[in-house]
């Protein structure tokens, strides 16, 4: 529910405007001059505000300056009221950032129809997206196009069914765009001369890959690969590079939403160069179990070939290191995959 800041000096338009907002479904804080608006504002950051201009203490050209200048309140959407339609008046509120202005008496459509308009202008991102979820990525990236202001960002994604072992990006390839994985699995690969194969991650729904040429503007460094028959959704380079500069706020939600497979990746190559063979064993199974939802029933299905290039070690010593973990009651060798059995027993420092 959307809260709506109302600061008015006249009590009778102040509880009939508030009535109507709060009829209309929204919550309504009110305020008979601006310091007290303000105040309001601080202690709870409202969505939208209405303002009046000529109000005693401190007027809306007050109130909407100290939201420009203050971090916490600084593009909340503002709407100016005022009886006076001088157009010097209204040029003075433009300018000072007003995003609409209305001349009273208003009628409820055209109040109801303005404070629409804007929230959908001005809405926000929000801290995080479900991207496990079918609508995650469609929801992110209206809001995005919302808050960038771009139309277009939405149009390109039918959906691309791709069959295993099918390769979405090779080494070397010039990135054309951005990949949201929306079923099946991907692994990404990087094959020494002698055509031994590191995997360097593997994407399961509601991941994104390929991201990394497009920020660093360089060829793909390693190659994508079908695990499992998967939907993938095309965004294209010049929208991702649009998103990430249009709009700073959109920019860093994408950034953070992308940011942690560049973490995962740095602590893999980290174990795989100072850890024993238990240990990275272990910590891989813990990863992948975690991403299979981290459940008792979890299943981690990944051949003993690709594993054993995850963990970095021949397939021998993984397929021994995990009859070891079978033998002392830590997981659960079947034909449907490996099931975690004591996941804090695999946590333990002193392998």
């Amino acid at each position: 529910m959307k809260t709506i800041l109302l600061i008015e000096d006249n009590e009778l338009i102040r509880e009939n405007t508030a009535e109507i907002l709060e009829l209309s479904g929204y919550t309504v804080l009110t305020a008979e001059n601006g310091k007290i608006g303000v105040e309001l504002a601080l202690g709870t950051k409202p969505d939208l505000v209405v303002c009046d201009i000529m109000m005693p203490v401190l007027d809306g050209y007050g109130v909407l300056q100290i939201f420009n200048q203050n971090e916490q309140l600084a593009g909340v959407p503002f709407i100016f009221l005022t009886a006076k339609t001088e157009r010097t008046d209204m040029r003075r509120g433009m300018e000072l950032g007003a995003d609409d202005y209305l001349t009273k008496p208003f009628d409820e459509a055209e109040l109801l129809s303005a404070i629409r308009g804007r929230l959908n202008r001005f809405r926000h991102l929000k801290p995080d997206y479900d991207l496990q979820h079918p609508g995650g990525l469609g929801e992110f990236l209206e809001d995005a196009s919302a808050v960038g202001n771009l139309t277009d960002l939405t149009l390109d994604r039918r959906p691309h069914v791709l069959r295993k072992k099918q390769e979405v990006y090779v080494e070397g390839d010039e990135p054309t765009r951005l990949y949201f994985l929306q079923a099946g699995r991907v692994k990404t690969v990087r094959r020494t001369a002698a055509g031994k194969e590191l995997i360097t991650g593997v994407y399961g729904p509601g991941e994104f890959l390929g991201y990394l040429p497009l920020l660093q503007q360089t060829t793909h460094d390693d190659t994508a690969v079908v695990l499992d028959d998967a939907t993938v959704l095309y965004i294209p380079r010049e929208d991702f590079t649009q998103l990430l500069h249009r709009n700073p706020a959109v920019g860093q939600q994408f950034i953070r939403l992308l940011a942690g497979k560049v973490s995962d990746r740095e602590q893999q190559l980290l174990g795989m160069a100072y850890n024993s063979l238990r240990r990275r064993v272990a910590d891989t199974l813990l990863r992948m179990h975690e991403e299979a939802g981290a459940t008792p029933d979890s299943w981690i299905q990944l051949s003993r070939d690709d594993m054993a290039s995850v963990v970095g070690t021949a397939p021998e010593s993984l397929i021994r290191t995990l009859s070891e973990f079978k033998q002392d009651g830590l997981v659960e060798l079947t034909s449907k995959g490996i099931r975690i059995l004591q996941p804090a027993k695999l946590r333990q420092p002193n392998w």
